[in-house]
C-alpha cells in the first residue's frame, strides 16, 4: 500500500547550495578586466543558465556533470553549448590533467549513439537500440552478432572521422571536490545515505505501527470464535463456516477460546518515539551537511534576522568552497566557445580569467544596501558597488552609462538654472540703481556676491551691418568681370526748400 513512499531528506542537501550557484560570466584577463559581451551573447543563445543550474544540481549529487562546446554550420558567430549527464559521458585525463579523449553516449527508439573526441577528429558510431548488452527489451539473450555492434555512423555532408577545428577535446567536466583523486569527485550527499535510509526504515515502522497499534484492540476470552451460517438455494442453513481471520485482523478484535467469557481491551500505542527519532535523524543531516536547520524542519517562531545569517553561515561557507571547484569547468566553457569563433586571443584571455558569481549570501535589501552606501562613502567606486550589490556585469555597464548621462544632464540643467537666477538677480539690481539705491547695498539685498566692475559701459553684441544700420538690401552686389562700375550717386547741393 505505501510502495514508493520514501522521505527525501537528501534533495534540500543539494538544493540548498545549488540554488544560490549562478555564475554570471567572466572576467577576462586582458586590458579591459570586463565580461565580453559577444561571449554572454552566445552563452544566452544557448540557454546556459538552465543548462548550467541542471549541471551544477548533478555534480553535487553526482559528483560530477560534463557539457560539449562545438560549432554551428549555420551561424559560425554563435557555438552550440550543450550540457550531458555523467552516465552518458566521460573524460579521459593524461599525467598532467589534460584533456585526452571524451565519450558522449545517447539514445533514441532506434539507435544507441556514441561519439569519440580524441580532440584532432570525432569518431561516431551507432548501434541498434534493442541490443544492450545483447539482451532485448523483453529480457532474451542473443548473441552480439544477432542484431549487431557498433558500427560507424556516417552523416551526410561530413567527413568520417570528423576533423575538430578546435583541435582540442571539446567536452568539459564540471566536478566537485575530489580530495585530490580527480578520477572520483565526490557527491555532497555521499555521507548522508546511510542516514536517509536509517529515516525510511523508521517510517516503514511507523506506517505498520499506524495499521496495528494505533488504534485499541479488543480481546474475546472465554468463548468460541463466532462462525457464519452457510444457506443452501433455498435459503435454509444447511452448515456453519468460521469468521474469517482476516475479518478478524481488520476489526481489531482478538478471540481465545475457553469459559468465562469476557472482552478486554489493548490501549492504543504512543507513535510518538517514531517521530522523534525522524526528527534527530533529519538534526544530524542538517549537522552533517552544513545545511540550515529552518531549511529541513521548518520551524521558525521569533527568530531575528542576525540568528537567521548566523544559522546560514555554513552553507553560505559551504556554497562559497563549491563554487571554487567548480569555477575551472565554467571558465573552460567560455574557452571553448572563443575557441569555436578561431579567436585564440580571446580564448588565452579567458583562461586565466575569472568567474563572476551571483551573491551566494541572502540579505534584507535594506541591510545590503545600508552596508553597500558606507562602502561608497568610505572611497568605493560606484563600479564596484554595483557588483556587489549583484547586477550582472553587462548589466553594471548599462547602469554605469546611465549614471554619466543623468550627470550631465544634472550638472546642465543646474548651470542653466544658475544662469538664469542670476540673470533675475541683476535685473532687480539694475532697477533699484536707476531708482537712486547705492549698488553695493542693492547687490547684498539680491544675494549676489561682491563682484569687480570693470568701469565699462554694457555693450550689445550685433553683426556688423546691423551696428552700421546697413540693411542686406542696401548693400550693392559684388562687380561683375565685365561689367562697367556704376556711377556715384549725386549729393544734393542743400536742403530742399518747403513750399
Amino acid at each position: 500500500r505505501f510502495r514508493g513512499f520514501n522521505d527525501n531528506w537528501t534533495a534540500p542537501v543539494i538544493n540548498a547550495p545549488s540554488e544560490r550557484m549562478n555564475p554570471l560570466g567572466v572576467h577576462l584577463d586582458d586590458e579591459k578586466r570586463g565580461v565580453d559581451s559577444d561571449l554572454e551573447r552566445v552563452w544566452r543563445s544557448n540557454d546556459c543558465d538552465a543548462g548550467v543550474s541542471e549541471a551544477i544540481v548533478l555534480s553535487l549529487t553526482a559528483g560530477r556533470s560534463f557539457a560539449t562546446v562545438w560549432g554551428d554550420p549555420d551561424d559560425e558567430e554563435t557555438p552550440v553549448v550543450t550540457f550531458e549527464r555523467p552516465d552518458q559521458a566521460i573524460i579521459e585525463y593524461g599525467d598532467r590533467g589534460q584533456r585526452i579523449a571524451g565519450l558522449r553516449l545517447w539514445r533514441d527508439d532506434k539507435y544507441e549513439y556514441a561519439v569519440v573526441d580524441m580532440g584532432d577528429f570525432l569518431w561516431k558510431f551507432q548501434r541498434n537500440a534493442l541490443a544492450r548488452d545483447g539482451r532485448l527489451r523483453s529480457g532474451l539473450v542473443l548473441p552480439a552478432t544477432a542484431l549487431g555492434g557498433w558500427e560507424p555512423r556516417e552523416v551526410r555532408g561530413e567527413e568520417w572521422p570528423l576533423p575538430n577545428p578546435m583541435r582540442e577535446v571539446c567536452m568539459v567536466e564540471l566536478a566537485n571536490h575530489s580530495l585530490l583523486d580527480r578520477d572520483n569527485p565526490l557527491s555532497d550527499i555521499d555521507g548522508v545515505i546511510a542516514m536517509q535510509d536509517a529515516i525510511n526504515l523508521t517510517w516503514a515502522y511507523l506506517m505498520n505501527a499506524l495499521d496495528y497499534a494505533s488504534l485499541p484492540q479488543r480481546v474475546v476470552t472465554g468463548t468460541e470464535v463466532p462462525k457464519i451460517p452457510v444457506l443452501d438455494e433455498n435459503g435454509q442453513v444447511k452448515g456453519h463456516r468460521p469468521l474469517e481471520l482476516d475479518t478478524l485482523i481488520k476489526e481489531r478484535i482478538l478471540w481465545i477460546p475457553g469459559q468465562n467469557a469476557k472482552i478486554a481491551e489493548w490501549s492504543a500505542a504512543s507513535l510518538d518515539v517514531f517521530s522523534a527519532v525522524i526528527e534527530r535523524a533529519v538534526e544530524h543531516i542538517a549537522a552533517q551537511t552544513r545545511t540550515p536547520p529552518h531549511y529541513l524542519i521548518g520551524k521558525i517562531q521569533n527568530v531575528s534576522a542576525e540568528a537567521l545569517t548566523a544559522a546560514e553561515t555554513g552553507l553560505v561557507a559551504k556554497t562559497r568552497e563549491r563554487t571554487t571547484y567548480l569555477s575551472p569547468g565554467i571558465r573552460d566553457i567560455y574557452r571553448l566557445i572563443a575557441l569555436a569563433q578561431d579567436n585564440e586571443a580571446k580564448a588565452k584571455a579567458v583562461r586565466s580569467g575569472k568567474v563572476v558569481w551571483d551573491d551566494i549570501q541572502y540579505r534584507a535589501l535594506g541591510q545590503k544596501v545600508d552596508a553597500l552606501a558606507k562602502l561608497h562613502g568610505m572611497g568605493f567606486p560606484f563600479e564596484w558597488i554595483a557588483e556587489q550589490y549583484g547586477l550582472h556585469p553587462l548589466e553594471v555597464e548599462r547602469v554605469v552609462k546611465m549614471r554619466e548621462a543623468e550627470k550631465r544632464d544634472t550638472q546642465l540643467d543646474d548651470m542653466i538654472e544658475r544662469t538664469e537666477l542670476f540673470a533675475k538677480q541683476m535685473t532687480a539690481v539694475g532697477v533699484g540703481v536707476r531708482a537712486g539705491f547705492e549698488p553695493e547695498p542693492m547687490l547684498e539685498a539680491a544675494g549676489i556676491p561682491e563682484i569687480d566692475h570693470t568701469g565699462l559701459l554694457p555693450v550689445t553684441v550685433q553683426s556688423e551691418e546691423k551696428a552700421a544700420g546697413i540693411t542686406p538690401a542696401a548693400i550693392p552686389p559684388a562687380p561683375q568681370p565685365d561689367a562697367k562700375p556704376a556711377p556715384m550717386p549725386t549729393m544734393p547741393a542743400g536742403p530742399a526748400k518747403a513750399r
